[in-house]
């Protein structure tokens, strides 16, 4: 290795990571997603721990939610992660209206947190790692690690069981938490997991991605070969023109060689032509 050479991988490297980390943060929201998906349990657990009124802790968490969409909507910004918590904190407001326990507020979350973590499971034990569809098109690659990319699938193989186990390790704390504690223990332990595990999900993610092979760019090879065809098309058409010009020449030099009267008969020694008898 040359010294020239070092620079140039460190650069790529830093190119890799920088685009690894800006594709995370537009997948899982950044910021601002983990402040939307906090905001709601919290302003719910916080209200009911003070006066332990459900309906009145319910319709604030709901009507954060749809202050938080409404001001995407304003702003013209991503609504899915704000759209999410709406429909997560809906579920359970209904949840709780219906059975009159406090408690249920969280039981949707809950459960869809165990789904996500077993399909981040069984969908890598299937050689198709949740977190690669999630990630794949925000890579501009699709589904071309599948195949074409064995070290890239290998990293998301990985953190796909990162985010699997982490999850379950989470359920199984809330779990036995929502039979045995009351309804603000419940709470306050379940808002502060919500940071924590992620970060530690996202962090793991990005670090075996940063050591991945870089993602096939699959929209930049279809409009190269888009381009090419084209080219392709234009150098026939133009070939096809330019044989089409030679056959013409061609045709108009015959006719001119032809006698203009279009009579018939041999030329006679002087010049002339025999008539016919």
């Amino acid at each position: 290795m040359t010294s020239l050479d070092k620079p140039t991988e460190d650069t790529e490297a830093h190119d890799a990571r920088t685009v690894t980390e800006a594709a995370l943060f537009e997948a899982f929201g950044g910021v601002r997603g983990m402040v939307e998906t906090v905001l709601p349990g919290l302003l719910f657990v916080t209200i009911f721990t003070i006066n332990s009124d459900l309906h009145l802790s319910a319709i604030a968490a709901l009507a954060v939610s749809l202050v938080l969409v409404v001001v995407r909507l304003v702003k013209r910004d991503t609504v899915k992660h704000a759209f999410s918590g709406v429909f997560g904190v809906a579920f359970g407001v209904v949840f709780a209206m219906m059975t009159d326990n406090a408690k249920n507020f969280y039981l949707p979350g809950m459960l869809y947190t165990l789904g996500l973590a077993l399909a981040y499971i069984v969908t890598t034990l299937a050689g198709v790692p949740l977190i690669g569809l999630i990630l794949g098109p925000v890579f501009k690659e699709n589904l071309s690690w599948r195949t074409r990319n064995p070290g890239r699938k290998k990293a998301y193989a990985k953190a796909s069981y990162a985010w699997g186990l982490i999850l379950l390790a989470k359920c199984a704390i809330l779990f036995p938490l929502y039979w045995w504690a009351d309804t603000e223990q419940l709470g306050w332990v379940l808002v502060t997991l919500k940071i924590p595990p992620f970060l530690l999900a996202v962090w793991l993610t990005w670090v075996f991605l940063a050591k991945a092979p870089a993602p096939i760019d699959v929209f930049a090879e279809m409009e190269a070969a888009e381009k090419a065809e084209k080219a392709e098309k234009a150098e026939k058409d133009k070939a096809d023109t330019e044989k089409a010009g030679l056959v013409g020449g061609a045709v108009d030099s015959g006719s001119l060689a032809r006698p203009a009267d279009g009579g018939s008969g041999a030329a006679d020694p002087h010049g002339g032509r025999h008539r016919k008898a």
